[in-house]
């Protein structure tokens, strides 16, 4: 699972704006202004009928900032990303 949903600058994160293009996602900001300092991304590749499925996790970053929720408070009743 992505760190950013419970990351302080998730809704401002140029990273996690690109995780979200990566997901066809709707964006929680439309000009992210926070530059994330080394993140750590995992892209987990699948294969079946369909075709190639990519998933992209930051899972590490030094910018980190644990608040607990901020993507659930941000989309209030939406499934978080997993």
């Amino acid at each position: 699972m992505c760190i950013c949903v419970n990351c302080h600058y998730v809704d401002r994160c140029i990273t996690y704006h690109a995780v979200e293009e990566q997901h066809q996602q709707p964006h929680l900001t439309a000009s992210p202004d926070f530059e994330a300092n080394s993140p750590s991304i995992n892209v987990n590749i699948r294969t079946d009928n369909q075709g190639i499925e990519m998933e992209w996790d930051v899972v590490g970053c030094l910018s980190f900032s644990e608040e607990l929720g901020k993507w659930a408070k941000l989309r209030p009743g939406q499934l978080i990303p997993t």
